[in-house]
């Protein structure tokens, strides 16, 4: 499957805005500023698809980019202390309504800074996906950040705090040296071929 051919389609600020889901929709979540629009773009090999932003939590809009056999759906990242509260309540109608629209969802990619625990959101939308049984796999990003000792720390973290949930995949990633890129596009690529 192909990632390089990727084309921005769309940017849905509402809910009544969002395109028709002729694709199966793979959707990428996460906190601001833990490295979703460089992974995206990684991904897809360009530098700028999906545009890094200097400020956290500036993109207050569900875009859609297309593939060929699949659309990669960004979320707005949540968490970002300094968003008022009402973009916050905006943010949380549009994703939530977006999870409600019972769409082609085969796969949510949910990615967590590998350098931290999980904040309380990251594991409030970990709850979420299994409780919904929503698809879904936890890529911990910025995996190249961290030495020899901190990376196992951190997995050791991680590995109890999964605990009982075991069959949640879990994957490093580094969007600069490249490490669990091809794992995550044949992850990716069985989920498109996957019946919805």
């Amino acid at each position: 499957m192909r990632f390089d051919n990727a084309a921005f389609e769309f940017a849905a600020g509402r809910v009544d805005q969002l395109p028709p889901d002729t694709l199966p929709e793979i959707v990428f979540s996460g906190r601001s500023n833990v490295g979703k629009s460089s992974l995206i773009n990684k991904l897809v090999n360009r530098k700028a698809l999906a545009r890094v932003s200097a400020t956290p939590g500036k993109t207050g809009t569900i875009n859609f980019y297309q593939l060929e056999k699949c659309r990669l759906v960004d979320l707005p990242g949540y968490g970002y202390a300094k968003v008022s509260q009402s973009e916050k309540l905006r943010w949380a109608h549009l994703v939530e309504g977006y999870f409600a629209a019972g769409r082609a969802i085969h796969l949510v990619v949910q990615i967590v800074d590998m350098r931290h625990k999980p904040t309380a959101d990251d594991m409030h939308m970990i709850e979420f996906l299994s409780e919904s049984g929503v698809p879904f796999i936890v890529v911990m990003t910025k995996c190249d950040k961290l030495n020899k000792g901190e990376r196992a720390a951190q997995e050791q973290l991680y590995q109890e705090l999964f605990q009982g949930k075991e069959q949640i995949r879990r994957l490093p990633f580094s969007s600069v040296t490249g490490e669990g890129l091809d794992t995550l596009k044949e992850w990716i690529a069985a989920a498109c071929a996957a019946e919805g």
